[in-house]
């Protein structure tokens, strides 16, 4: 730990030893820990936000114990998701039309803490916390999501982590799952942990371990594992403060720590071979590995001074080291320059002899040195401080509810890469070349930011108005020594820029009657260049309008949208492919994406007068985006941009439908998810088949059963039609989804 992380530290403690300054006050009820943090903490605080903020909670997380978080985020409209593995390890989330390419247009944040490995200075998430150890979602996109950053364009995803559990009383608590199916799956999940009296405090505790594997639904021609395993824990250590204290006060400690080995590849197929084979694998890809470790420090306090005034702060620390050995790319017949793996798979009759060295036919030789491998070995830090004073008081006939935030946050990444060559001979790729670390990337980005934002809820009446407004001050720096001193021996050459950005927001909600909210919305977005990038920030104007209806055990929520970019930016990862420099970023000019998302629910058995309980669900996006702008660039998803062009990934019709059956100890749930056909690159008319990702419809069916109040047997299959469906045609050829996948198990309390 630096002596930078140290201060951070030391300043919480101080925070904490300035709050026990006060004890003489009155006692106050215990505080809610990140409700000044974060947006909502339940479905029925969302439904009052001035803002489309959606709240999943664990009674819905726990219907189908997905593992997957693609599958859980259908729930949520506006959101766009094109899926990469088939597990959900890295999923590639947008909302309302934004790029989904690793998250990196959204905020990403567990516990309140921005969890990306970098979110300034490299966004683009290869960690991504495992859906099975959360206890609730929230999805933020309205001018709501202003509390949120650095990315404000469109929206923010926040994950909270399993709690302590047993709040409501004193005494040891816990669960635990195991559940195991198709293809090697093994999946065991366990938490303990409690309250113990201390006085006037509370003394709470919890271990948390999550355990998976699988070997994968591919099948690599050469044979072997196209899975994962992953092993994630966790501890927490809390003081709460009880009736008898003097001030009402919570501290939490929490250490996570988290370890990926996956046989993953970013080689996908070409169309006629995914038509004969969909879940195939080249031999080519053999030797490609993901390594990642991840691991989070955080330490988040709240004390309420009186009734009306409470602070909040948070220490944060995250740690993530990620080396990808993966195909980079392969040599052309003339043995002259390298050919992109995107570019052989779109037209393998134009590179035959290329096309032959990644299928590594047995009995065949390639040229010596003709695949390419990459080690993607990259390191990241995160840490910062964040605090969040809420007030609350009256002017008038109004109160208000006023939050003011400061965070101080750096981050950086550290890239220190080398390329390999291989030989395929008779099926098995040979080493003929080992590149030395440092000498294919070899540089440093990094970012410091100053963040606040301030928000007042004032509510007059049947009015609810939340002004707000959140400043960006951010200063990037890359320091690249270049791949002829991997010693790092020399000054590097060094790239600085400052970015400073204004973003207002306002919500403004009006009740009619008692089951009737109208609701409408402005907010300004922004995504920050990346360290040593010419291209200006992305900078969008948001607007929303609609109404939420809710009278018993019914609810409705439709809401129109309008999103109107300055600049749209595009950023060339590996997943995005297309042979272009990792880390250049492209402007994209003007663009406007509009909408509308409708979300219905209802209780059939209770509207029936049944015993029975009959929940049903309808979860609807209509999406259409296109260029405002015409240009050319080298971003694979773009090209060649005319004005009226449609945006690449952006579906414009999704729908989830969702049924459930529930007895005293059992239930079922039927979910039917529906997405349309998108493209794989900007354009107009009728989409070509080979740039078209197909509609498709996915059925998931699962089933509990209560044996006692400890334990219930549990069974899920999901894909239920067995449907064969691309993903994507990113970054090389095409990519399956998961096929029909069975899954048991039991589920303990304690």
């Amino acid at each position: 730990m630096n002596h930078q992380t140290t201060r951070l530290i030391y300043a919480a403690i101080g925070s904490i030893l300035a709050g026990g300054a006060h004890a003489e006050m009155a006692p106050t009820t215990e505080p809610a820990l990140l409700d000044r943090v974060i947006v909502t903490a339940s479905r029925k605080e969302a439904g009052a936000v001035a803002g489309s903020v959606h709240f999943l909670d664990a009674s819905i997380l726990e219907q189908h114990a997905y593992g997957d978080i693609n599958r859980i985020l259908r729930q949520v409209p506006g959101l766009n998701i094109v899926e990469e593995e088939g597990f959900g390890i890295r999923p590639n989330i947008g909302i309302r039309g934004s790029g989904t390419d690793r998250n990196s247009k959204i905020a990403v944040l567990e516990d309140g803490v921005p969890i990306a490995p970098a979110p300034y200075s490299a966004p683009s998430a290869y960690y991504f916390p495992r859906l099975q150890r959360m206890s609730a979602i929230e999805v933020s996109k309205g001018p709501a999501a202003i509390k949120y950053g650095p990315q404000t364009v469109a929206g923010a995803i926040g994950l909270f982590s399993s709690a302590i559990p047993g709040a409501s009383g004193i005494g040891l608590n816990g669960k635990a799952d195991l559940i195991g199916g198709a293809y090697g799956s093994l999946r065991g999940h366990a938490l303990a942990g409690g309250w113990t009296d201390a006085g006037v405090h509370d003394l709470g505790w919890s271990l948390e371990t999550l355990q998976e594997k699988s070997d994968g639904f591919k099948r690599l021609d050469s044979g072997g594992d196209t899975g994962y395993r992953i092993q994630d824990y966790v501890a927490k250590l809390a003081l709460r403060s009880t009736a008898e204290a003097a001030i009402a006060q919570s501290l939490e400690l929490k250490f996570q720590h988290s370890e990926e080995d996956s046989d993953e590849t970013y080689l996908g197929l070409t169309l006629d071979d995914f038509r004969g084979d969909p879940y195939r694998r080249y031999r080519a890809s053999q030797l490609d590995n993901m390594d990642v470790t991840h691991e989070t420090l955080q330490a988040t306090h709240r004390i309420d001074f009186s009734e009306h005034i409470d602070l909040t702060t948070i220490v944060y620390r995250t740690d993530t080291a990620r080396a990808w050995y993966k195909l980079n790319d392969v040599r052309n017949a003339a043995n002259t320059a390298f050919v992109s793996l995107s570019s052989v798979l779109a037209d393998p009759a134009a590179f035959p002899v290329e096309y032959a060295a990644l299928i590594g036919t047995p009995g065949t030789t390639s040229a010596a040195g003709a695949l390419r491998m990459r080690n993607n070995d990259r390191e990241y830090y995160a840490e910062g401080i964040q605090s969040v004073l809420g007030m609350t008081f009256e002017t008038g006939g109004a109160a208000h509810e006023l939050e003011f935030s400061v965070r101080y946050h750096q981050d950086g990444e550290d890239r220190f890469q080398q390329d390999d060559r291989y030989q395929m001979m008779d099926g098995a790729m040979v080493l003929t070349t080992a590149g030395a670390p440092g000498t294919q990337d070899n540089r440093v980005g990094s970012a410091e930011a100053w963040a606040f934002f301030i928000r007042d809820t004032i509510t007059a009446g049947d009015w609810v108005l939340t002004p707000g407004l959140r400043y960006e001050s951010i200063s990037l720096t890359q320091r690249n020594w270049g791949t002829a001193d991997p010693a790092r021996s020399t000054s590097p050459a060094m790239i600085r820029n400052n970015v400073d950005a204004t973003m207002p927001g306002l919500g403004v909600t009006r009740a009619i009657g008692e089951s009737l909210r109208l609701i409408a919305g402005l907010h300004r977005g922004f995504v920050n260049p990346a360290p040593g990038s010419s291209a200006d920030p992305e900078q969008s104007w948001n607007y929303e309008a609609g109404l939420r209806f809710e009278r018993g055990d019914a609810a409705l929520e439709a809401m129109g949208f309008l999103v109107e970019y300055d600049n749209l930016v595009g950023t060339c990862t590996a997943s995005t492919g297309g042979g272009c420099n990792i880390g250049d970023q492209y402007d994209g000019g003007r663009a406007r994406v509009h909408g509308l998302e409708l979300v219905a629910s209802h209780d059939l058995g209770r509207l029936l007068g049944l015993s029975l309980s009959l929940p049903v669900s309808a979860v609807y996006t209509w999406t259409q985006g296109e260029f405002r702008t015409s240009f050319q660039s080298g971003f694979a998803e773009w090209a060649n941009v005319a004005a009226g062009d449609e945006l690449p990934y952006a579906p414009e019709h999704q729908l989830t439908l969702n049924a459930g059956l529930e007895g005293r100890s059992w239930r079922v749930f039927l979910t039917v998810n529906y997405v349309g056909e998108a493209r794989a690159i900007a354009g107009s008319g009728p989409i070509p088949v080979a740039q078209r990702i197909e509609s498709r419809t996915l059925v998931d069916l699962s089933g509990e059963y209560d044996v006692s109040k400890a334990l219930s047997l549990f069974a899920a299959i999901e894909n239920l039609g067995d449907e064969v469906y691309n993903v994507a045609l990113r970054p090389a050829g095409a990519r399956p989804g998961a096929p029909l996948t069975l899954l048991a198990g039991v589920k303990m309390r304690f």
